[in-house]
Protein backbone atom coordinates (compact mmCIF):
# COMPACT_ATOMS: atom_id res chain seq x y z
CA UNK A 1 0.00 0.00 0.00
CA UNK A 2 1.20 3.56 -0.89
CA UNK A 3 1.82 5.93 2.10
CA UNK A 4 0.60 9.20 2.24
CA UNK A 5 4.35 11.08 1.73
CA UNK A 6 4.62 8.67 -1.29
CA UNK A 7 1.69 9.90 -2.68
CA UNK A 8 2.23 13.56 -1.97
CA UNK A 9 5.74 13.01 -3.30
CA UNK A 10 4.11 11.45 -6.97
CA UNK A 11 1.95 14.31 -7.53
CA UNK A 12 4.68 16.75 -6.28
CA UNK A 13 7.14 15.23 -8.98
CA UNK A 14 4.58 15.07 -11.86
CA UNK A 15 4.10 18.70 -11.42
CA UNK A 16 7.98 19.85 -11.06
CA UNK A 17 8.64 17.98 -14.08
CA UNK A 18 5.73 20.25 -16.01
CA UNK A 19 7.02 22.84 -14.40
CA UNK A 20 10.81 22.33 -15.76
CA UNK A 21 12.02 22.79 -11.99
CA UNK A 22 15.83 21.70 -11.19
CA UNK A 23 16.62 18.36 -8.81
CA UNK A 24 18.18 20.77 -6.15
CA UNK A 25 14.72 23.30 -5.93
CA UNK A 26 12.74 19.90 -6.21
CA UNK A 27 15.13 18.67 -3.26
CA UNK A 28 14.14 21.53 -1.40
CA UNK A 29 10.46 21.35 -1.75
CA UNK A 30 10.70 18.07 -0.74
CA UNK A 31 13.02 18.54 2.26
CA UNK A 32 11.01 19.61 5.33
CA UNK A 33 12.20 22.67 7.48
CA UNK A 34 12.05 20.77 10.91
CA UNK A 35 10.51 17.83 12.00
CA UNK A 36 9.60 17.88 16.14
CA UNK A 37 8.66 14.44 18.27
CA UNK A 38 8.42 15.18 21.87
CA UNK A 39 7.35 12.66 24.72
CA UNK A 40 4.39 13.88 26.33
CA UNK A 41 3.59 12.39 30.13
CA UNK A 42 0.38 12.83 31.60
CA UNK A 43 -1.34 11.43 35.04
CA UNK A 44 -4.59 9.57 34.09
CA UNK A 45 -7.61 9.30 36.02
CA UNK A 46 -7.24 6.64 37.97
CA UNK A 47 -3.53 7.83 38.56
CA UNK A 48 -1.61 5.57 36.37
CA UNK A 49 1.24 7.09 33.91
CA UNK A 50 0.64 7.12 30.34
CA UNK A 51 3.07 7.89 27.69
CA UNK A 52 1.92 9.58 24.24
CA UNK A 53 4.47 11.28 21.23
CA UNK A 54 3.50 14.09 20.12
CA UNK A 55 4.77 15.61 16.33
CA UNK A 56 5.23 18.92 14.92
CA UNK A 57 6.20 18.77 11.21
CA UNK A 58 7.16 22.38 9.41
CA UNK A 59 7.59 21.64 6.25
CA UNK A 60 7.98 25.45 4.40
CA UNK A 61 8.04 28.90 5.44
CA UNK A 62 9.18 30.76 2.25
CA UNK A 63 5.75 32.61 1.87
CA UNK A 64 4.97 33.20 5.27
CA UNK A 65 4.79 31.65 8.83
CA UNK A 66 3.84 27.56 8.51
CA UNK A 67 0.32 27.10 9.34
CA UNK A 68 -1.61 23.40 9.74
CA UNK A 69 -3.52 21.72 12.11
CA UNK A 70 -2.78 19.55 15.29
CA UNK A 71 -4.65 16.00 14.98
CA UNK A 72 -5.32 13.33 18.14
CA UNK A 73 -5.92 9.80 16.05
CA UNK A 74 -3.95 6.62 16.62
CA UNK A 75 -3.33 6.54 13.56
CA UNK A 76 -0.52 9.78 13.78
CA UNK A 77 3.10 8.76 13.01
CA UNK A 78 5.74 10.22 11.27
CA UNK A 79 5.26 9.65 7.59
CA UNK A 80 1.63 10.79 8.07
CA UNK A 81 2.38 14.01 9.41
CA UNK A 82 5.26 14.78 6.97
CA UNK A 83 2.91 14.20 3.97
CA UNK A 84 0.15 16.49 5.74
CA UNK A 85 2.51 18.74 6.44
CA UNK A 86 3.48 19.21 2.75
CA UNK A 87 0.07 19.07 1.65
CA UNK A 88 -0.41 22.16 3.47
CA UNK A 89 2.30 24.03 2.46
CA UNK A 90 0.51 23.47 -1.41
CA UNK A 91 -2.84 24.05 -0.38
CA UNK A 92 -1.93 27.57 1.37
CA UNK A 93 -0.17 28.49 -2.41
CA UNK A 94 -3.26 27.41 -3.86
CA UNK A 95 -5.41 29.73 -2.68
CA UNK A 96 -2.48 32.37 -2.41
CA UNK A 97 -2.58 33.14 1.35
CA UNK A 98 1.06 34.40 2.82
CA UNK A 99 1.28 30.55 4.73
CA UNK A 100 4.19 28.50 4.54
CA UNK A 101 2.83 24.07 5.77
CA UNK A 102 3.15 22.66 9.16
CA UNK A 103 1.07 19.29 10.65
CA UNK A 104 1.11 17.94 14.46
CA UNK A 105 -0.94 15.56 16.18
CA UNK A 106 -0.41 12.85 19.34
CA UNK A 107 -0.61 9.09 18.73
CA UNK A 108 -3.55 8.87 20.68
CA UNK A 109 -7.35 7.91 21.01
CA UNK A 110 -9.39 10.92 22.66
CA UNK A 111 -12.58 8.56 22.58
CA UNK A 112 -10.71 7.03 25.71
CA UNK A 113 -9.60 9.57 27.29
CA UNK A 114 -11.33 12.51 29.59
CA UNK A 115 -11.82 16.14 29.17
CA UNK A 116 -9.20 16.59 31.85
CA UNK A 117 -6.84 13.87 30.63
CA UNK A 118 -7.46 15.61 27.35
CA UNK A 119 -6.46 19.09 28.54
CA UNK A 120 -3.33 17.37 30.29
CA UNK A 121 -2.18 15.47 27.32
CA UNK A 122 -2.90 19.33 25.05
CA UNK A 123 -0.81 21.27 27.86
CA UNK A 124 2.17 19.35 28.00
CA UNK A 125 2.40 18.88 24.30
CA UNK A 126 2.29 23.05 24.48
CA UNK A 127 4.95 23.37 26.61
CA UNK A 128 6.99 20.50 24.81
CA UNK A 129 6.98 22.84 21.40
CA UNK A 130 6.04 26.43 22.73
CA UNK A 131 9.26 27.59 21.64
CA UNK A 132 9.33 26.47 18.09
CA UNK A 133 5.70 27.59 17.32
CA UNK A 134 3.91 31.68 17.47
CA UNK A 135 2.25 34.16 15.32
CA UNK A 136 4.75 35.06 13.29
CA UNK A 137 6.62 31.38 13.41
CA UNK A 138 3.73 28.30 13.13
CA UNK A 139 0.10 28.88 13.81
CA UNK A 140 -1.88 25.42 14.75
CA UNK A 141 -5.38 24.49 14.36
CA UNK A 142 -7.82 22.41 15.33
CA UNK A 143 -7.91 19.00 13.30
CA UNK A 144 -9.53 15.30 13.09
CA UNK A 145 -9.90 14.66 17.00
CA UNK A 146 -9.20 18.00 18.12
CA UNK A 147 -11.75 21.21 18.23
CA UNK A 148 -12.22 24.84 19.73
CA UNK A 149 -11.61 23.66 23.38
CA UNK A 150 -7.80 22.10 22.01
CA UNK A 151 -7.05 25.51 20.52
CA UNK A 152 -8.18 27.21 23.71
CA UNK A 153 -6.07 24.81 25.89
CA UNK A 154 -3.08 25.20 23.50
CA UNK A 155 -3.31 29.27 23.56
CA UNK A 156 -3.60 29.26 27.19
CA UNK A 157 -0.84 27.51 27.56
CA UNK A 158 1.36 29.17 25.46
CA UNK A 159 0.36 32.74 26.72
CA UNK A 160 1.75 31.35 29.81
CA UNK A 161 5.26 31.91 28.65
CA UNK A 162 4.70 34.48 26.01
CA UNK A 163 1.82 36.26 27.51
CA UNK A 164 -2.07 36.52 26.01
CA UNK A 165 -1.34 35.15 22.15
CA UNK A 166 -5.08 34.99 20.53
CA UNK A 167 -2.80 34.72 17.12
CA UNK A 168 -0.93 31.93 18.14
CA UNK A 169 -3.53 29.33 17.38
CA UNK A 170 -6.90 29.41 15.14
CA UNK A 171 -10.03 27.64 15.15
CA UNK A 172 -10.41 28.88 18.71
CA UNK A 173 -13.51 29.67 20.36
CA UNK A 174 -15.67 33.10 19.59
CA UNK A 175 -14.98 34.21 23.21
CA UNK A 176 -11.38 33.59 22.90
CA UNK A 177 -10.65 35.12 19.59
CA UNK A 178 -11.72 32.93 17.28
CA UNK A 179 -13.71 33.69 13.81
CA UNK A 180 -16.85 33.80 12.91
CA UNK A 181 -17.35 31.28 9.97
CA UNK A 182 -14.89 29.07 10.96
CA UNK A 183 -16.94 25.78 12.18
CA UNK A 184 -18.28 25.51 8.71
CA UNK A 185 -15.46 26.76 6.90
CA UNK A 186 -14.30 23.66 5.21
CA UNK A 187 -18.04 22.52 4.35
CA UNK A 188 -18.55 26.14 3.14
CA UNK A 189 -15.18 26.35 0.93
CA UNK A 190 -15.96 23.11 -0.41
CA UNK A 191 -19.71 24.37 -1.65
CA UNK A 192 -17.67 27.75 -2.98
CA UNK A 193 -15.18 25.03 -5.25
CA UNK A 194 -18.06 23.07 -5.89
CA UNK A 195 -20.03 25.59 -7.83
CA UNK A 196 -17.39 26.78 -9.44
CA UNK A 197 -16.35 23.52 -10.90
CA UNK A 198 -19.82 22.60 -12.14
CA UNK A 199 -20.87 25.90 -13.72
CA UNK A 200 -17.57 24.85 -15.66
CA UNK A 201 -19.66 21.76 -16.58
CA UNK A 202 -23.01 23.76 -17.14
CA UNK A 203 -24.52 22.61 -13.81
CA UNK A 204 -24.93 23.67 -10.56
CA UNK A 205 -25.08 22.51 -6.90
CA UNK A 206 -29.30 21.62 -6.63
CA UNK A 207 -29.14 19.51 -10.26
CA UNK A 208 -27.05 16.95 -8.84
CA UNK A 209 -26.89 13.98 -6.33
CA UNK A 210 -24.33 13.64 -3.67
CA UNK A 211 -22.81 10.64 -1.85
CA UNK A 212 -21.02 11.93 1.51
CA UNK A 213 -18.23 9.53 3.31
CA UNK A 214 -18.21 10.90 6.67
CA UNK A 215 -20.43 13.00 9.11
CA UNK A 216 -17.84 14.75 11.11
CA UNK A 217 -16.84 18.52 11.29
CA UNK A 218 -16.97 18.71 7.70
CA UNK A 219 -19.09 15.76 6.49
CA UNK A 220 -21.99 17.20 8.38
CA UNK A 221 -21.30 20.57 7.18
CA UNK A 222 -20.96 20.05 3.83
CA UNK A 223 -23.84 18.20 3.50
CA UNK A 224 -26.07 20.85 5.58
CA UNK A 225 -25.02 23.43 2.98
CA UNK A 226 -25.64 21.48 0.15
CA UNK A 227 -29.34 20.50 1.45
CA UNK A 228 -29.97 24.69 2.01
CA UNK A 229 -29.10 24.24 -1.75
CA UNK A 230 -31.76 22.15 -2.45
CA UNK A 231 -29.28 19.19 -3.27
CA UNK A 232 -30.30 15.49 -3.45
CA UNK A 233 -27.83 13.74 -0.96
CA UNK A 234 -28.93 10.08 -1.45
CA UNK A 235 -25.70 8.59 1.09
CA UNK A 236 -24.20 9.31 3.80
CA UNK A 237 -21.81 7.14 5.91
CA UNK A 238 -20.10 7.72 9.64
CA UNK A 239 -17.78 5.80 11.81
CA UNK A 240 -21.35 3.65 13.00
CA UNK A 241 -23.08 2.64 9.60
CA UNK A 242 -24.34 3.85 6.26
CA UNK A 243 -27.75 5.01 5.26
CA UNK A 244 -28.63 5.76 1.65
CA UNK A 245 -32.53 7.04 0.14
CA UNK A 246 -33.35 7.71 -3.16
CA UNK A 247 -35.39 10.42 -2.76
CA UNK A 248 -32.93 12.37 -0.77
CA UNK A 249 -31.70 12.54 3.05
CA UNK A 250 -33.73 14.48 5.41
CA UNK A 251 -30.00 16.64 6.51
CA UNK A 252 -31.72 18.57 9.60
CA UNK A 253 -33.35 15.77 11.05
CA UNK A 254 -30.01 14.05 10.96
CA UNK A 255 -28.46 16.21 12.45
CA UNK A 256 -30.54 16.32 15.13
CA UNK A 257 -30.38 12.10 15.39
CA UNK A 258 -26.86 12.15 15.70
CA UNK A 259 -26.58 14.86 18.35
CA UNK A 260 -28.94 12.57 20.57
CA UNK A 261 -27.64 9.11 19.49
CA UNK A 262 -23.96 9.41 18.47
CA UNK A 263 -23.79 8.47 14.89
CA UNK A 264 -26.11 7.61 11.79
CA UNK A 265 -26.56 4.15 12.76
CA UNK A 266 -30.53 3.88 13.32
CA UNK A 267 -31.61 6.91 11.75
CA UNK A 268 -35.26 6.15 10.16
CA UNK A 269 -35.02 8.50 7.27
CA UNK A 270 -32.83 6.26 5.03
CA UNK A 271 -31.94 1.92 4.56
CA UNK A 272 -29.16 0.99 5.97
CA UNK A 273 -26.35 -0.10 3.79
CA UNK A 274 -22.16 -1.41 4.56
CA UNK A 275 -20.68 1.97 5.24
CA UNK A 276 -17.62 0.70 2.94
CA UNK A 277 -19.98 0.62 -0.52
CA UNK A 278 -20.08 4.52 0.17
CA UNK A 279 -18.08 5.90 -2.19
CA UNK A 280 -19.34 3.60 -4.94
CA UNK A 281 -23.21 4.23 -4.59
CA UNK A 282 -24.76 5.08 -7.32
CA UNK A 283 -24.90 9.06 -7.88
CA UNK A 284 -23.59 12.21 -9.70
CA UNK A 285 -20.87 13.36 -7.20
CA UNK A 286 -19.01 11.63 -4.12
CA UNK A 287 -17.99 13.47 -1.11
CA UNK A 288 -15.07 11.76 0.64
CA UNK A 289 -15.10 13.65 3.68
CA UNK A 290 -13.24 11.29 6.34
CA UNK A 291 -10.32 9.23 6.42
CA UNK A 292 -7.26 9.86 3.53
CA UNK A 293 -6.47 6.53 1.37
CA UNK A 294 -10.28 5.34 0.88
CA UNK A 295 -10.35 5.53 -3.25
CA UNK A 296 -7.01 2.78 -4.06
CA UNK A 297 -5.92 1.21 -7.56
CA UNK A 298 -8.12 -2.03 -6.00
CA UNK A 299 -11.36 0.14 -6.04
CA UNK A 300 -11.44 3.24 -8.16
CA UNK A 301 -12.91 1.14 -11.10
CA UNK A 302 -16.55 0.65 -8.57
CA UNK A 303 -16.75 4.56 -8.33
CA UNK A 304 -20.01 5.41 -10.36
CA UNK A 305 -20.19 9.26 -9.67
CA UNK A 306 -19.01 11.55 -12.30
CA UNK A 307 -17.07 13.76 -9.53
CA UNK A 308 -15.31 13.13 -6.65
CA UNK A 309 -15.20 16.13 -4.46
CA UNK A 310 -12.08 15.24 -1.68
CA UNK A 311 -13.13 16.86 0.97
CA UNK A 312 -10.76 14.85 3.11
CA UNK A 313 -6.75 15.00 3.13
CA UNK A 314 -5.35 12.99 0.31
CA UNK A 315 -7.88 10.43 0.09
CA UNK A 316 -7.14 9.32 -3.40
CA UNK A 317 -3.87 7.10 -3.78
CA UNK A 318 -1.97 7.93 -7.28
CA UNK A 319 -3.23 4.49 -8.62
CA UNK A 320 -7.14 5.59 -8.28
CA UNK A 321 -6.28 8.76 -9.49
CA UNK A 322 -5.16 7.43 -12.74
CA UNK A 323 -8.05 4.78 -13.15
CA UNK A 324 -10.82 7.84 -12.11
CA UNK A 325 -8.80 9.83 -15.23
CA UNK A 326 -9.78 6.75 -17.23
CA UNK A 327 -13.14 6.51 -16.20
CA UNK A 328 -13.51 10.45 -16.84
CA UNK A 329 -14.19 11.32 -13.92
CA UNK A 330 -13.71 14.94 -12.50
CA UNK A 331 -11.34 15.13 -9.31
CA UNK A 332 -11.58 18.60 -7.32
CA UNK A 333 -8.38 17.57 -5.21
CA UNK A 334 -8.24 18.33 -1.74
CA UNK A 335 -5.45 21.08 -1.57
CA UNK A 336 -8.24 23.26 -3.45
CA UNK A 337 -11.37 21.54 -2.60
CA UNK A 338 -10.84 21.49 1.60
CA UNK A 339 -9.05 25.09 1.79
CA UNK A 340 -12.05 26.68 3.41
CA UNK A 341 -10.93 25.71 6.91
CA UNK A 342 -7.28 27.07 6.23
CA UNK A 343 -8.66 29.99 4.52
CA UNK A 344 -10.94 30.88 7.11
CA UNK A 345 -8.07 30.52 9.68
CA UNK A 346 -6.32 32.99 8.33
CA UNK A 347 -9.24 35.50 8.45
CA UNK A 348 -9.02 34.62 11.83
CA UNK A 349 -5.19 35.05 12.44
CA UNK A 350 -6.01 38.84 10.77
CA UNK A 351 -8.76 39.47 12.78
CA UNK A 352 -5.94 38.79 15.89
CA UNK A 353 -3.34 40.95 15.18
CA UNK A 354 -5.56 43.67 14.23
CA UNK A 355 -7.46 43.14 16.96
CA UNK A 356 -10.83 43.31 14.99
CA UNK A 357 -13.51 41.46 14.61
CA UNK A 358 -15.41 40.41 10.94
CA UNK A 359 -19.10 39.50 10.93
CA UNK A 360 -20.21 36.20 9.64
CA UNK A 361 -21.36 38.23 6.18
CA UNK A 362 -17.91 39.35 5.60
CA UNK A 363 -16.27 36.02 6.48
CA UNK A 364 -18.12 34.42 3.61
CA UNK A 365 -17.87 36.86 1.59
CA UNK A 366 -13.80 36.55 1.45
CA UNK A 367 -14.13 32.95 1.66
CA UNK A 368 -16.28 32.78 -1.78
CA UNK A 369 -13.79 35.52 -3.34
CA UNK A 370 -10.53 33.34 -2.42
CA UNK A 371 -12.12 29.86 -3.52
CA UNK A 372 -13.68 31.54 -6.83
CA UNK A 373 -9.94 33.10 -7.53
CA UNK A 374 -8.27 30.20 -6.87
CA UNK A 375 -10.21 28.38 -9.48
CA UNK A 376 -9.98 30.87 -11.94
CA UNK A 377 -6.21 30.40 -11.44
CA UNK A 378 -6.22 26.46 -11.52
CA UNK A 379 -7.91 26.09 -14.63
CA UNK A 380 -5.36 29.07 -16.19
CA UNK A 381 -2.82 26.20 -15.04
CA UNK A 382 -4.89 23.51 -16.27
CA UNK A 383 -5.39 25.03 -20.01
CA UNK A 384 -1.90 26.45 -20.56
CA UNK A 385 -0.59 22.04 -19.64
CA UNK A 386 -3.43 20.92 -20.90
CA UNK A 387 -3.60 18.51 -17.98
CA UNK A 388 -6.12 17.32 -15.04
CA UNK A 389 -7.16 19.73 -12.20
CA UNK A 390 -4.69 18.16 -9.54
CA UNK A 391 -1.90 18.63 -11.17
CA UNK A 392 -2.55 21.77 -12.34
CA UNK A 393 -3.43 22.59 -8.75
CA UNK A 394 -0.48 21.32 -7.54
CA UNK A 395 1.77 23.43 -10.45
CA UNK A 396 -0.46 26.08 -9.37
CA UNK A 397 1.40 25.99 -5.76
CA UNK A 398 4.47 24.45 -6.21
CA UNK A 399 5.57 27.23 -9.12
CA UNK A 400 4.06 29.65 -6.16
CA UNK A 401 6.80 28.39 -3.87
CA UNK A 402 9.56 27.91 -6.06
CA UNK A 403 9.81 31.61 -6.81
CA UNK A 404 9.47 32.66 -3.22
CA UNK A 405 12.12 30.52 -1.97
CA UNK A 406 14.23 31.60 -5.04
CA UNK A 407 13.73 34.82 -4.49
CA UNK A 408 14.59 34.73 -0.75
CA UNK A 409 18.32 33.17 -1.81
CA UNK A 410 20.04 30.34 0.76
Amino acid sequence: MITPIEATNTYLQRASKLLGLDAITIRQLVIPFREIKVECDIIRDDGSLAIYIGYRVQHDNSRGPMKGGIRYHPSVDIDEVNALAQLMTWKTAVVNLPYGGAKGGVSCDPRELSQGELQRLTRIFTQKIHDLIGPSTDIPAPDMGTNAQTMAWMMDEYSKFKGYSPAVVTGKPIELGGSEGREAATGRGLLYAAESLFADYGTKLSALTYAIQGFGNVGSWAARLLYAEHAKIVAISDVTGAIRNSEGIDIPSLVEYVKQSGGIKGFAGGEAFPAEDLLFEPCDVVVPAALGGVLTGENAERVQAKFVLEAANHPTDPEADAILQEKGVIVLPDIYANAGGVTVSYFEWTQNLQQFRWNAERVNKELRHVMQSAYKDIREVQARYNCDLRTAAFALAIDRVARATKLRGL
